[in-house]
């Protein structure tokens, strides 16, 4: 089971990086970067079927997306200049209590 969790941050990061750098394909034009991003995605998804034998694929997947989801955006308003306001970090507290619950279901 630890091993599955490893996975999971791992296929969190990798993804979470990919879209991060997913502006500098420059709408897939940019041949380098596109296959940076493209790889990235790939091997994310590759590590989340990994992980949904040994984690259902309803928490693993809520937590990857979930996680994901926060963490872009958190590196979208701190990194990459984008605009933040209290809607937008109350709705990330809620993304990461949603995340939370899940895993205190005890599914896993």
């Amino acid at each position: 089971m630890i091993w599955a969790s490893a996975l999971l941050a791992v296929a969190i990061a990798v993804e979470v990086v990919s879209t991060a750098l997913l502006p500098r394909t420059d709408g897939f034009t940019a041949p380098g970067w596109t296959i940076v991003v493209v790889g990235g995605y790939a091997l994310s998804i590759w590590l989340l079927a990994l992980i949904v034998p040994k984690i259902p694929v309803s928490v693993a997947y809520a937590v990857w997306s979930g996680l994901g989801t926060a963490a872009v955006a958190l590196i979208g308003m701190t990194v990459l200049g984008e605009s933040a306001n209290p809607l937008k970090v109350a709705s990330l507290g809620l993304i990461v209590a949603g995340v939370v619950g899940l895993n205190l279901t005890g599914a896993h």
